[in-house]
């Protein structure tokens, strides 16, 4: 990853914590970080102090964001961009210029799920390049296991990265982005496909196949990972085919993970349309989201 980590900027609290995951996503890859901050004419310029143009407002706005993360990351290459224009058009402009394209999201409440917004929804399914969400409140120790006496640490290993696959529609691109954000935390890989298990007849017609079905999913899935597993020797990785929902299996390790990965198919249907793992992804999962977009 030689290009740059890019994060929308808008002086928000989740914009803060995205920025915070950024700088050291970027930090981890010895990369540049890119602070977006899209900006328009306001039809009611008095809702800004008299003294402070629109434009200066926005830089105001970055300068913050950077001298917040110069604080903690003082050797880490930040570059500020003030950029006029409606924030989906502007940051999905500068998605294609980054490797990595990081933004806040909104709690839906409580300590699960993410409420994306009509931007963040909008980047989600149109980005180019990986998108992360990340909520309000996202912390470095958060993606570590709790330390003997129970509390948050950033000295104790990094919690698991887990990965969606699809044996239907398999995407390398979200499998790479597993392994290397695995790889450059030296953390755990949980890779797991659920699959619908076929409907046992009332004479019991099918229940041969059926105990024939985890063995090849089973074996479908380590056909996948095989190559990767070889790629990066030195991630301990499982991989797991279960039967069920896809969604639904992945809630639960997605609660006690670093950052849950997700395929992203760029064809699927036009518009904001996310397809349901994602959904239930953003809904429910408490750790950062990587949706990854292929063909």
């Amino acid at each position: 990853m030689l290009r740059p980590v890019i994060v929308g900027i808008d002086g928000s609290p989740e914009a803060l914590a995205a920025a915070g995951w950024a700088a050291r996503e970027a930090q981890r890859h010895d990369v540049s970080l890119r602070l977006v901050h899209a900006w328009t004419r306001s039809p009611h310029p008095s809702a800004l102090p008299s003294t402070t143009s629109q434009h200066h407002w926005a830089r105001r706005i970055l300068r913050e964001a950077h001298v917040y993360l110069g604080a903690l990351y003082p050797y880490l290459p930040v570059e500020e961009y003030a950029v006029q224009g409606p924030a989906p058009s502007v940051l999905l402009r500068a998605s294609a210029d980054g490797a990595l394209l990081v933004i806040g999201s909104r709690s839906l409440g409580g300590s699960t799920g993410y409420l994306a917004g009509p931007v963040a929804l909008h980047l989600t399914t149109q980005s180019p390049t990986p998108v992360v969400l990340v909520r309000a409140g996202e912390q470095a120790e958060d993606a570590h296991h709790l330390n003997a006496e129970g509390r948050s640490a950033t000295n104790t290993p990094y919690r698991d990265i887990v990965l969606g696959v699809d044996l239907a529609h398999p995407c390398d691109e979200a499998v790479a982005f597993a392994f290397e954000s695995a790889r450059s935390r030296g953390a755990p890989l949980h890779i797991l496909h659920g699959y619908r298990p076929l409907p046992v007849t009332a004479t019991g017609t099918g229940a041969a196949v059926e105990s024939e079905v985890p063995a090849k999913y089973e074996a479908a899935l380590d056909a996948l990972v095989r190559p990767w597993r070889e790629k990066y020797p030195e991630t301990v990785m499982t991989a797991t085919a279960r039967p069920g929902h896809a969604q639904n299996l992945l809630l639960r390790p997605a609660s006690e993970a670093g950052l849950l990965v997700l395929g992203r198919h760029s064809r699927l249907r036009p518009g904001p349309y996310t397809g349901p793992v994602i959904q239930a992804a953003m809904h429910h999962a408490r750790c950062p989201i990587a949706m990854v977009p292929h063909a």
